[in-house]
């Protein structure tokens, strides 16, 4: 069984990744909420907050803990790492290395939440595999509110997003980093505001991640196929989202301290 997690429903665009590789594999999802958006809390609040997440998908045995959240990755996963050395974790990291390998401007735009930008985690990967090239930064307030409401295509959302690409374009950009894993729901408006324009998802390669180290660990990709989500919000709200988005159907269940898959 694999566990991914988010502040949201945005991870499930990681869900997708994986179930196209693994379509037998367990999957435990864990929405936080609760707390959602994390992009303009405090990394104090974040790390807190995904520490706690962490402490309850390790009690359920998952192998790996996909950390399907940008902005958790850049503030916690070190943390989490830390507090559970003997669980593998899989982190989302901004994808600057393909997006090197694919610019011709030398100009990368990279769409995140405030957090992420601001989170030492992009500025290793620059060094590391964009030294020479400019990254811009683009904190992209309201998207994450727009998916989780299930709007991902309307003409306010097309504004909202147009707002946000500007910038980048202006700047030069010919690739663009989605640097949230609720962005690729948005992958229409997107397109549509910056036509011509590059778009790297992150979620393909970091669901082979996923299995390579569940693999790793023993465990079995061939199980029974199934989806269990969790949400620490509303039920009835993730149920709908699950069906909004055309996400794989599966049980849906509160997560509480005491609550078990």
């Amino acid at each position: 069984m694999i566990a991914i997690y988010d502040s949201g429903i945005g991870g499930a665009s990681v869900l997708l990744a994986v179930r196209a590789i693994a379509p037998d594999v367990d999957i435990l999802y864990l929405a936080d909420q609760a707390h959602v958006p994390y992009g303009d809390r405090s990394p104090d609040d974040i790390r807190a907050i995904a520490l706690d997440c962490a402490d309850w998908l390790v009690a359920q045995g998952a192998i790996p803990v996909v950390v399907a959240c940008n902005t958790a990755s850049a503030v916690a996963l070190g943390a989490m790492r830390a507090r559970y050395p003997d669980t593998p974790f899989v982190g989302m990291v901004p994808a600057v290395k393909p997006a090197a390998q694919q610019s011709v401007s030398g100009v990368i735009g990279v769409m995140a939440t405030a957090a992420t930008l601001q989170g030492q985690l992009l500025a290793d990967v620059t060094l590391a595999h964009a030294p020479h090239l400019t990254v811009v930064g683009q904190p992209c307030h309201g998207l994450v509110e727009y998916v989780e409401a299930g709007d991902v295509d309307s003409p306010s959302v097309r504004q909202a997003v147009a707002g946000h690409v500007a910038p980048l374009i202006a700047a030069g950009a010919d690739v663009l980093v989605l640097g949230c894993t609720h962005y690729p729901f948005l992958r229409a408006a997107i397109a549509h505001a910056a036509p011509g324009i590059t778009l790297i998802d992150p979620a393909p390669a970091v669901a082979q991640q996923a299995l390579r180290l569940s693999l790793a660990h023993g465990a079995s990709i061939h199980e029974h196929g199934q989806t269990a989500y969790y949400t620490t919000g509303s039920t009835a709200h993730l149920q709908w989202q699950i069906d909004a988005l055309g996400l794989p159907p599966g049980t849906v269940r509160a997560r509480t301290k005491e609550e078990q898959p």
